[in-house]
């Protein structure tokens, strides 16, 4: 599961730090991350939650990682002030 190793490396943690967050031997961790084995739903939901990400985006079946409807309110709300710069933007100039 390469989202797991790319969740785990732009947090800059080893292996070992998320076997010991999770609860999850590294062995098997390490088996996540190079495809010998697939995580059970037990550490799906455990890795989800650990990381901060929706298990969807965990499996791969979505490209957001969004996990509720108050991450996605808050990514709406940063989106409209973003395009509310841009509008006073071409208004002046």
């Amino acid at each position: 599961m390469n989202r797991i190793r790319e969740l785990r490396e732009d947090r800059d943690l080893r292996q070992i730090d998320v076997a010991q967050a999770t609860g999850i031997d590294q062995k098997t961790l390490s088996n996540y991350e190079t495809g010998r084995t697939n995580p059970d739903s037990y550490a799906i939901v455990r890795l989800a939650e650990f990381f901060g990400v929706s298990c969807d985006y965990l499996l791969g079946v979505t490209a957001r990682s969004v996990r509720d409807t108050d991450d996605v309110l808050r990514e709406l709300e940063e989106i409209k002030a973003r395009i509310a710069t841009v509008e006073r933007a071409l208004k002046r100039g």
